[in-house]
């Protein structure tokens, strides 16, 4: 029964520290979501509506689902997230050609469903608030040269990376990022900026698996009913087998 024991441990804390692993590695900053929040989530829906889904689908999720999950009317889903030509019942695909895209950007936009639970909301929180610009263009920290441009810069405004030139064992000299400083604002000031981060990096996280605000809530009272059956399952044994004992 021990070996069980610590079996089943093992494989908990593998499943609770796959999406650290999964993130790639560096330092990540902390996203402290909260998918129970639904005003975050609320939030982080209509944000990525307006400032994602121009290119990226979330294949897996139906605009009908986020009235019952997320607190709201399917007449306000239909009014203020439901875009284009696209029904309440539908799923939340870009309207933008799949196989075009590819053609125009030379890779096509990732559909974005899975997203947390691949890369791990630190990974999405740190990436949308670590893009600087450079004379050649937009880049990232935390994913170099990527494909993606900085759709929330009139937001958070425009970022340069400090650097400084480190030299190795072997006297080879390179230059590597030490931060990033802002060098002019957006329409949000940065606590702002990150608040809106989170509430998207919180929405993609519920989109990942919309059952966790269902499975969390059920699995509290899962527990009480072992605890309380394994209790009932003991006082059962005891009696079962106190003549056996003597």
């Amino acid at each position: 029964m021990s070996g069980l024991i610590r079996t089943l441990a093992a494989a908990a804390l593998l499943v609770a520290t796959g999406p650290s692993l999964a993130a790639g590695g560096g330092d990540l900053d902390s996203a402290g979501t909260n998918v129970f929040d639904r005003a975050s989530l609320q939030r982080g829906a209509a944000l990525f509506v307006n400032y994602c889904m121009g290119c990226h689908s979330l294949q897996y999720q139906r605009y009908q689902r986020l009235a019952e999950d997320l607190d709201l009317s399917e007449a306000m889903v239909d009014e203020f997230l439901v875009k284009g030509n696209s029904e309440l019942t539908d799923y939340m695909k870009s309207s933008m050609p799949y196989e075009e895209s590819a053609d125009w950007f030379g890779k096509a936009p990732p559909d974005l469903s899975l997203t947390a639970r691949s890369r791990g909301p630190d990974w999405i929180y740190t990436f949308l608030r670590s893009y600087y610009l450079t004379d050649t263009g937009w880049n990232n920290t935390v994913l170099e040269n990527p494909a993606m441009p900085h759709v929330l810069w009139d937001l958070q405004g425009t970022q340069r990376a400090l650097t400084e030139t480190v030299t190795d064992e072997d006297g080879n000299s390179r230059t590597r990022i030490t931060s990033l400083e802002l060098d002019s604002g957006g329409r949000l000031s940065p606590a702002e900026y990150d608040r809106t981060v989170r509430d998207i990096t919180a929405f993609m996280e519920y989109v990942a698996e919309p059952a966790i605000l269902k499975r969390e809530r059920i699995g509290v009272w899962v527990l009480l009913f072992l605890a309380v059956f394994t209790f009932l399952a003991y006082l059962l044994y005891v009696e079962y087998w106190k003549d056996v004992k003597k």
